[in-house]
């Protein structure tokens, strides 16, 4: 406190003495100032210093916070202190809401345009921090640790899994076609659709392609700037996967599904772990080329870490790179939802949008497994729970599923079964953007 008023006492020192040292901003020529009588009363000259420290003064406050402060900066920032405060009193996704609630703390403090300090500011730090997001950059780097971190067995053991994580992606289709609906054109439906996917990275990926304020329609009009919304809300609702799922869980699903114990899968080789990613690189891409930064970079991770040559590598990839980039990507994108960009019908509509398509990618999954069941026979039915961890919030999902399981019998263990829809999910995401991109960009 000391140390505040120090600095305070010599900005206020400073400023009255600016007259005197010659700073005081008068434009009068020096011939004219020759002829100022010198006799002048010094009461002019104590109310001139005067005038000068006060105009100082205001144009100080007029540069802080509180002169440029809006109810929409304010509203912000609570929103930003409420993501934090989930993220540690609830332990909903910290490592995601922290670094975004910061983020929409930063982006949200106001400041006076034209001095390189907010992140739409061409020349500022934020500003070349986003160019990450903008271009795409972070997602691929967020899929490479994931793929590093990712164990494919369960779904190598039981591929019909993977149906489960392709059922779970209408929550997208479904999610563009409302879109659609609410009179947002294609490429802005198709950015605002993959958040049914539940997949961040991904969503921040299509949107910086489609949605990013810089490409024009056929028709001359110029996409808007959807990239801060969809990846708040895509981020808000992953972490809310333990507050959204269980009640649809619990509704779509009886009681007695969901005792059913599904038989333990079967071991997988290693041989079996290295040739995955490579076929699965192959088949994903050959069906969706455009989705190739963020499967390329997945598979690509996930060899790292199974060919048993490069885990220096692979470490690197699942520790230090992902949580740098986490770091950058979660605090650039809660620091462009500035309020006068952020607080808009259209953002309100894709939260909306989103809390929908998750349901709809939760049931989606759900309902698809008990479809599934009617033609599987004994120990081969699947428990319909491991429906709803289709979505690809991983491994979030499939350890909610896991929960509920043990909420029903406390000895069902179905975190590895539920691995299998949750990895394909992220699989399926990433195809389901691809598309997209491919029809839309």
């Amino acid at each position: 406190m000391k140390k505040i008023l120090l600095i305070f006492g010599v900005l206020s020192l400073l400023i009255f003495l600016r007259p005197v040292l010659g700073f005081s901003g008068d434009v009068t020529p020096k011939d004219e100032i020759a002829t100022v009588d010198e006799q002048q009363p010094t009461t002019d000259q104590g109310e001139g210093v005067f005038e000068n420290a006060t105009h100082g003064m205001q144009q100080f406050y007029n540069y802080t916070g509180f002169a440029n402060a809006t109810w929409g900066h304010i509203i912000m920032i609570l929103i930003g202190i409420i993501f934090i405060y989930l993220g540690i009193k609830f332990d909903y996704e910290p490592l995601l809401l922290i670094p975004i609630g910061i983020g929409v703390i930063i982006g949200n403090i106001p400041f006076v345009a034209g001095n390189q300090t907010g992140i739409y500011e061409t020349g500022s730090v934020l500003n070349y921090l986003y160019f990450g997001v903008v271009k795409g950059v972070y997602p691929p780097l967020i899929f490479l640790g994931i793929g590093a971190m990712t164990d494919f067995s369960s779904l190598i053991a039981n591929p019909k899994l993977m149906l489960l994580g392709a059922a779970a992606q209408i929550g997208v289709f479904g999610t563009f076609l409302g879109a659609l609906y609410l009179g947002f054109n294609l490429p802005e439906a198709g950015a605002i659709g993959i958040i049914g996917g539940a997949d961040g990275p991904t969503a921040i990926f299509l949107s910086s392609k489609l949605a990013n304020g810089v490409n024009i329609l056929p028709d001359g009009t110029t996409v808007k700037n959807l990239i801060g919304p969809i990846a708040i809300a895509a981020y808000s609702y992953m972490a809310l996967v333990p507050v959204i799922q269980p009640p649809i869980m619990r509704l779509l699903v009886s009681k007695e599904d969901r005792k059913i114990r599904m038989k333990p899968p079967r071991a997988v080789t290693q041989k079996e772990k290295m040739i995955f990613p490579v076929v699965a690189l192959l088949l994903t891409t050959f069906i969706s080329p455009s989705a190739l930064p963020l499967l390329g970079m997945l598979f690509f991770g996930n060899l790292l870490k199974e060919s048993g040559r490069t885990e220096r590598l692979a470490d690197t990839a699942r520790t230090k790179l992902i949580d740098i980039v986490t770091i950058l990507l979660g605090v650039t994108v809660g620091a462009s939802t500035q309020a006068d960009i952020f607080i808009t019908k259209d953002s309100m509509m894709i939260f909306a949008l989103g809390a929908i398509s998750f349901v709809i990618a939760t049931m989606g999954g759900l309902l698809f497994a008990k479809f599934m069941n009617l033609f599987l026979k004994g120990d081969n039915k699947i428990n319909p729970l491991i429906g709803a961890s289709g979505v690809s919030a991983v491994p979030d999902s499939a350890r909610v599923v896991h929960a509920e399981a043990l909420k029903s019998d406390p000895n069902n263990y179905l975190l590895m079964h539920a691995m299998a829809p949750n990895v394909s999910g992220v699989i399926g995401s990433a195809i389901a953007a691809g598309i997209l991109l491919s029809f839309l960009a």
